[in-house]
């Protein structure tokens, strides 16, 4: 019996062809090898990457935090929860994420009681898979999205936070406060390189049972992915279209249009 010898592999790191393209991507590429493995840092990276996103996941949202930094921009807002109980059914139970508890929707409909008006916009803040993309990036949105909503003259309800959600939870809770445009932010499910990443999800007049054909989404917004600044953009102006149609979701198209740095060119389009 021959016996094949082993490929013998040098000790010292070897650089990936793809070493200058990492500048422009947070993915995991051209990661190199020492010998036959990857390098040790890159292994470390990695480890950390992973219990970051599962510390996002299981992270409790701070909601006295979100509700101190709203009442010192004038802001008002409810809280609610779900009825996943706690996190760990929570994933276990899609469902009753998408749902408010007894207490949250007796709260909502005492509130409207009080409250008769109706509503032109309603923000909903959700947890979701990332509390840390709402803790970072919901209250800096808001900031920024609110000056355009004024400008537009359309009546705002209190910004509600729910703990324990999913994106259908804010449905039921537009629903309660009688709004026709929802604006659900909610920490996405964190990938590798990106555990602080929010979405928002717009629906036109929603009620309990909308379909997701009937939301349009805006995805990846964190700061090392699409800036507040766009994102809000790209959001009025699927509100305002959808305003003027009557409808949101996939036949509502996103005309946004980004104005080009060389102003001898014409604006170009996202997509």
């Amino acid at each position: 019996m021959s016996l094949v010898p082993l490929e013998n592999y040098q000790s010292e790191q070897h650089q990936d062809v793809w070493e200058n393209l990492k500048k422009f991507t947070d993915a995991r590429i051209a990661i190199g090898r020492a010998g036959c493995s990857i390098p040790t840092h890159e292994m470390l990276k990695f480890q950390l990457a992973h219990a970051e996103a599962q510390d996002a996941v299981h992270q409790a949202l701070d909601v006295d935090l979100l509700v101190s930094s709203f009442k010192t921009q004038s802001l008002d807002s409810l809280t609610v929860h779900s009825q996943a109980e706690d996190k760990q059914e929570y994933l276990k139970r899609p469902d009753l994420g998408r749902l408010l508890n007894s207490e949250s929707y007796r709260g909502l409909q005492m509130f409207k009681a009080s409250n008769p008006q109706a509503y032109d916009v309603c923000i909903v803040i959700g947890d979701g898979l990332s509390a840390r993309a709402i803790e970072e990036n919901a209250v800096p949105f808001i900031q920024h999205l609110i000056p355009h909503l004024q400008a537009e003259h359309w009546s705002i309800a209190p910004i509600v936070i729910a703990t324990g959600s999913r994106v259908a939870l804010g449905d039921q809770v537009a629903e309660c406060l009688h709004a026709t445009m929802l604006v659900m932010l909610i920490g996405e499910r964190p990938g590798l390189s990106s555990p602080d990443s929010m979405g928002i999800y717009y629906t036109w007049k929603a009620s309990t049972g909308t379909l997701d054909a009937k939301r349009n989404c805006i995805s990846n917004v964190r700061p090392a992915g699409l800036s507040i600044l766009i994102a809000t953009q790209r959001l009025m102006s699927l509100m305002r279209g959808s305003k003027k149609l009557g409808y949101s979701g996939v036949e509502l198209k996103d005309e946004h249009e980004m104005v080009s740095l060389d102003t001898a060119h014409a604006p170009k389009r996202l997509f």
